[in-house]
């Protein structure tokens, strides 16, 4: 019954699929309508892109996409991710990762370009992933296509009405300490959040000049209390503690961007953002669980050692063995710095519908009807 279910439900979804799809190429009747949402970012966004390249930064494997899917399809989580569930607020397709073989038409509705363990500055992971600049340019490459697709016209259109969602920032930050790197000592925080700044207003005015508007950056999350981080304060001696080191550069970072967003507003005609407060709500979560609903908000679903903070799950990684909850609806976390299904539709819905007091002056859905 689970199985006739599952194929109900994609098969009614196909047929919508399909009906959007019609309406869009008899006349390009729906363009005038619909808003394309476009996304940029790390792990906690990418659909599938790091499938088609080489990289240990996979999620390729089960138990990844067990809920939803019911199969792997390289997002890093159980089931769906934010931009799934804001694409279906937005009465949108599942977006598609960028790499993903087809033709342009599967990006009339949008793209995804995010890719796990990118950053904003290239040296983050570099070769691994796909770094901030490198999807500004894969973003410019759809809109090249979408303009020999439905004219300069059409396309035009759909560029300014839509809306361009990242998460980006965590791994600038993170990256440094997982290797060891001396950058922490190189530069003060004020001028590496500085430098993680610079690439971000680069891309967003790229995106701009090319006609894009409306932006959504939620505040990054708190990055010191992964169960990945907490596991890195537990080697240092401290028991149930977050890592605080990497504190300073996420405070930064959250102080930062708002300020950059007003200036981007002050300074680009037509500019609107929305600055969802995703921090605020995760720490709630990992602090306090069972007022929403979970069992467990700091030991994660899938993985190994305290606190499931090492990025095992699924054993095809540097360690083999893993451990697997039973109920990955009682758990915040999934693996060891993703979270679950059921934690990104709460994200999602803060930033679909929240108060301007939580996400900024507009919300997604105020963005997406404007």
């Amino acid at each position: 019954m689970a199985k006739l279910n599952f194929f109900i439900c994609l098969f009614g979804f196909w047929i919508s699929f399909f009906d959007i799809q019609t309406e869009c190429f008899h006349g390009h009747r729906l363009l005038k309508r619909h808003r394309a949402l476009f996304i940029f970012g790390d792990s906690q966004f990418d659909p599938g892109n790091n499938n088609y390249f080489n990289t240990t930064s996979k999620a390729d494997f089960w138990p990844y996409g067990e809920t939803f899917f019911h199969y792997p399809t390289g997002r890093f989580s159980d089931g769906l991710l934010v931009p799934d569930f804001i694409a279906e607020y937005a009465k949108l397709p599942l977006i598609p990762p960028y790499l993903q073989p087809g033709d342009v038409d599967q990006f009339i509705f949008g793209a995804n370009f995010a890719s796990g363990g990118a950053g904003a500055l290239k040296e983050t992971r570099a070769g691994l992933v796909i770094d901030l600049k490198t999807q500004l340019g894969y973003f410019k490459n759809v809109s090249r296509l979408l303009r020999q697709k439905l004219g300069d016209e059409e396309a035009e259109s759909l560029v300014s009405r839509a809306v361009y969602l990242f998460s980006i920032g965590g791994n600038d930050y993170l990256f440094p300490f997982e290797t060891n790197s001396s950058i922490p000592c190189t530069f003060s925080v004020e001028q590496f959040v500085g430098q993680v700044m610079g690439n971000i207003t680069q891309v967003v005015k790229e995106i701009y000049k090319v006609g894009g508007r409306k932006f959504g950056f939620p505040s990054l999350w708190p990055l010191e209390c992964l169960p990945f981080t907490r596991r890195l304060e537990l080697e240092g001696g401290k028991k149930d503690a977050c890592f605080e080191p990497i504190k300073p550069y996420k405070e930064e970072h959250n102080k930062q961007l708002p300020k950059l967003l007003q200036k981007l507003q002050s300074d680009l005609k037509g500019f609107k953002y929305s600055f969802p407060d995703f921090h605020t709500l995760l720490k709630q979560l990992i602090n306090h669980p069972s007022k929403y609903g979970f069992k467990e908000g700091k030991v994660a679903c899938c993985g190994s050692g305290p606190y499931k903070g090492i990025l095992s799950c699924g054993g095809k990684r540097d360690v083999a063995e893993y451990y697997l909850c039973d109920n990955v609806t009682e758990y915040l976390f999934f693996d060891s710095a993703h979270p679950t299904e059921r934690a990104n539709r709460l994200l999602a819905q803060l930033a679909w519908s929240g108060e301007p007091n939580i996400t900024g002056p507009y919300n997604l859905k105020a963005l997406f009807e404007s």
